[in-house]
């Protein structure tokens, strides 16, 4: 018997944002963030930006993150900006730590300015935390990438921590992420409601023993979720059912 849910662990990229309007917005930042730091013109960041996925095919792997996701991520975000500034045709900094510090910053300026909400995605994250559940997310950004997004659409103040792969070193690409977001907050699977638009993750989430939702226009024909909505903002009137 499913107890009561008190807790919601949400997905980012899917559900309050739309990874659609997102990407454009990350080309266009990185490039007013690099131009003045390294060069290059603001057309050449923006392509390397779109291409980025081919350029380091290997490393963005979804095993790639799975055994030591920290290690991962600080390699990932070297390789980043140097394969980027490669095809610019700018210099980076020699220094591998310094390239991690840069990127740092960019991401942090990026994610910040981003505006890519959903409709209606910040007033339904106001409105459940009015409603008594504790929020956190469960995503597979890092939480600093999501800090930046959650303070840029105003609501980072809802969520009581913002577990990405970081805070549980595992990709979010394995039943265990849920096991280590389920011990690391404290909070039991049969309390919590798992709300994301990937049928596997709420799969293995379920398979924990928490409530799941589906966030999904078209929805599979037979997938299995204890809610499905067609958006975020669908969720406070289902849960207040």
């Amino acid at each position: 018997m499913q107890a009561r849910i008190t807790t919601l662990f949400i997905d980012d990229g899917g559900v309050m944002n739309d990874n659609a309007r997102r990407g454009p917005e990350w080309s266009r930042l990185l490039a007013e963030f690099f131009v003045p730091r390294l060069g290059g013109s603001r057309a050449a960041w923006e392509a390397a930006n779109r291409d980025i996925d081919r350029l380091i095919q290997g490393v963005l792997t979804p095993s790639a993150g799975g055994q030591d996701y920290l290690a991962w991520y600080d390699a990932y975000l070297v390789r980043w900006l140097k394969e980027m500034a490669a095809v610019v045709g700018v210099a980076t900094p020699a220094d591998d730590a310094r390239c991690l510090e840069l990127s740092c910053e960019a991401r942090d300026y990026i994610t910040e300015r981003v505006r890519s909400a959903y409709p209606g995605a910040v007033e339904a994250i106001g409105a459940l935390r009015e409603m008594g559940f504790r929020l956190f997310t469960a995503s597979g950004t890092h939480s600093r990438e999501l800090g930046g997004y959650l303070r840029g659409m105003g609501i980072h103040q809802h969520f009581e921590a913002l577990y990405g792969p970081d805070l549980v070193n595992r990709g979010k690409d394995t039943i265990d992420y849920y096991r280590r977001v389920f011990a690391h907050s404290g909070v039991a699977p049969e309390q919590s409601l798992v709300v994301d638009d990937n049928p596997q993750n709420l799969a293995w989430a379920g398979s924990l023993g928490a409530a799941t939702c589906l966030v999904s226009q078209s929805p599979p024909p037979r997938v299995e979720a204890t809610f499905i909505v067609s958006s975020l903002s669908d969720l406070p009137a289902a849960l207040g059912k």
